[in-house]
């Protein structure tokens, strides 16, 4: 984890708020045998040079960090507040107990707000009955669209519209990770330019609302002209290699446990 010259983006999960395979399915996609249509909730984990932060916390995050041999979690960013970003965030408190201190979260304050509700618990004083541990230990550090420093890299968020709400997306070093977005403002597209890598939500075929289709990020994908993109929150109506050779050779779905370089040290 300390050694910069080998740091990865990790996607933990690439699936849709629902999941793949999907509860009460049994199209070809969700009963398929190939592992990279077994798709959990999204979130990614950045190994920086100081420690690994998560951007979202995911339902199946104990999971995915088990699986990634992930041991330690050092801080938290959110890209906007609905379920599947963070209704895995008290899988985090082992981590503050290892680590003996408050984790803290990076995100807007509609985030810290919902947070604050959901995890009531976390934020007002402890029972006195309460064992060690038995509490999370959070704090919360407001962001804007203003790049900041964490565990010895620079994060910069990048406005986007999932729908009416405006959410963040990420970039750290030459890697851009864009979830749950349906259009990009106007003084976002700077902020993507020069990419190594874009990570970028492609739903289905079909439009949808709230989520860019495989056809509009593909347009994306045309513009900014990246070295490599990948397709994130994946519907059950997208299987893996059939939409994957369809794609121009630079492109691909992504699949839970991807592992991205990041090139350069902060």
């Amino acid at each position: 984890m300390g050694d910069t010259t080998s740091r990865h983006l990790v996607l933990l999960g690439t699936g849709t708020s629902v999941g793949v395979p999907m509860i009460g399915c049994h199209c070809e996609v969700c009963d398929s045998d190939d592992p990279k249509n077994q798709r959990g909730r999204c979130g990614v984990a950045v190994e920086a040079p100081e420690g690994i932060f998560l951007i979202d916390t995911p339902p199946e995050l104990r999971l995915q960090l088990v699986r990634e041999r992930i041991d330690r979690v050092h801080a938290a960013v959110f890209t906007h507040n609905h379920a599947d970003h963070i209704f895995g965030l008290d899988d985090l408190r082992i981590c503050g107990q290892y680590l003996d201190s408050s984790i803290p979260l990076y995100c807007e304050e509609a985030v810290e707000n919902q947070i604050r509700r959901a995890y009531h618990y976390a934020f007002g004083d402890p029972p006195a009955n309460n064992h060690r541990g038995a509490t999370p230990r959070f704090h919360f550090e407001r962001i804007s669209t203003n790049p900041f420093s964490l565990l010895g890299t620079t994060v910069t968020p990048i406005r986007l519209h999932h729908g009416h709400l405006p959410v963040l997306g990420f970039r750290v070093d030459d890697v851009a990770y864009c979830t749950d977005v349906s259009a990009i403002p106007e003084e976002s597209w700077s902020e993507l330019q020069g990419l190594d890598v874009l990570v970028i939500d492609a739903l289905r075929d079909r439009p949808h609302p709230t989520h860019f289709s495989v056809e509009q990020s593909l347009a994306v994908v045309e513009q900014l002209k990246p070295r490599q993109a990948y397709f994130t929150h994946i519907s059950h109506h997208l299987d893996h290699a059939t939409t994957s050779a369809k794609l121009p050779d630079h492109v691909e779905l992504a699949w839970d446990g991807l592992r991205i370089p990041l090139g350069k040290s902060s």
